[in-house]
C-alpha cells in the first residue's frame, strides 16, 4: 500500500510559454526558405519541445512498502532518521551553495520546495533532497511509515 504518491507534472505555464517560443524560433530559422521547410522546422521544434516537457513531467515520488522512491532510486525507510519539509530559501541553499556532492538530489526546475531526508551514514549518502509540491505531506508520510530503531511502525 502506498502512503504517498506524487507525479511531478510540468506546470501549465511552461506549456503555454512553449507555443510562442516554438513559433518565434521557427519563424527565425525558416525565414526565406521554400514551402516544405517551414512545416518541417516548426513540426520538429514543436515535437522536440513537447518531448522535453513530457520527459520532465515523468517524475514520481512515492512512499510505501518500506521505501521512499524518487526517480529511479529507492531508499529504505529504516535508513531515514529524520524528514524535514523545507521552504523555498532552504531548498535553494541545499540545492546550490550548501549542497553536498555525495547527496542524492531529485528535483525539477519548477519545484520550489523540497523535503530533506537525513540518512544513516551506512546508506552511503549523507542525505536525500526530494523536490515536491507538498513538502509537509511528504515529510508526514515518511515519518508515519518510518520504523524507528527496529520497533514496529507507528500507526
Amino acid at each position: 500500500m502506498r502512503e504517498y504518491r506524487e507525479r511531478l507534472y510540468v506546470p501549465l505555464s511552461w506549456w503555454l510559454l512553449a507555443a510562442p517560443s516554438v513559433l518565434v524560433i521557427g519563424v527565425t530559422v525558416y525565414a526565406g526558405l521554400p514551402w516544405p521547410w517551414p512545416g518541417i522546422i516548426l513540426g520538429g521544434l514543436a515535437g522536440g519541445c513537447a518531448a522535453l516537457l513530457i520527459s520532465l513531467g515523468q517524475g514520481r515520488v512515492e512512499v510505501g512498502q518500506g521505501v521512499v522512491r524518487a526517480g529511479g532510486e529507492a531508499l529504505p525507510l529504516t535508513a531515514i532518521s529524520e524528514a524535514v519539509p523545507l521552504d523555498e530559501p532552504q531548498t535553494i541553499r541545499l540545492r546550490g551553495p550548501r549542497a553536498d556532492p555525495a547527496a542524492y538530489l531529485y528535483s525539477r526546475p519548477f519545484l520550489k520546495r523540497a523535503v530533506y531526508l537525513s540518512v544513516d551514514p551506512a546508506a552511503g549518502v549523507p542525505y536525500w533532497l526530494i523536490g515536491t509540491r507538498h513538502p509537509a505531506e511528504l515529510a508526514a508520510a515518511v515519518e508515519r511509515c518510518r520504523v524507528p530503531d527496529g520497533h514496529e511502525p507507528v500507526a
